[in-house]
């Protein structure tokens, strides 16, 4: 299941990112990069209004990054996608709150998810592997544990 996401669209619903941010969209990738890496899942993020020289797409890992130039917005080119991809837009999930995209992803049959929504999501998932990578470094050893550890360095002090 690829992600097609509608970047202005998600990051207000991000806590602590705007979109007057100087590196909101940086942050946003940053993120999507995490998220994709729990996931294992492919992210295309759309941006409309891309600085001068900079529109087009790059491919960071498994996230996709579309700036769109000042002629065009992400609105149509999600919808673009969306046409190109066919049939297989039922393997796809659009994010995004806009109400036109949402209708033209669900003709398409592509599956649906609100920015608000999808931001819960992130928050989630980010929030559950962070505690879980700190429950795996604070595992505390058994007494048992402690000392065949003790045995064995003060049994390599002997050999050296």
């Amino acid at each position: 299941m690829t992600y097609l996401i509608d970047g202005h669209n998600l990051i207000p619903h991000i806590p602590g990112l705007k979109l007057s941010d100087l590196d909101d969209e940086t942050v946003l990738i940053k993120i999507l990069q995490e998220f994709s890496h729990k996931t294992r899942r492919p992210v295309e993020v759309y941006f409309d209004r891309a600085a001068p020289g900079h529109a087009g797409s790059r491919q960071i890992g498994r996230v996709k990054t579309i700036f769109i130039h000042t002629q065009s917005t992400a609105d149509q080119a999600i919808i673009k996608r969306l046409h190109t991809i066919g049939k297989e837009a039922s393997n796809f999930t659009v994010v995004t709150s806009d109400a036109r995209i949402q209708a033209e992803a669900k003709a398409c049959h592509a599956k649906v998810i609100s920015a608000k929504e999808f931001a819960n999501t992130l928050s989630d998932l980010l929030q559950h592997h962070a505690s879980k990578d700190n429950k795996k470094e604070n595992v505390a050893l058994g007494q048992n544990e402690i000392q065949e550890w003790l045995d064995i360095f003060k049994s390599r002090k002997r050999q050296d």
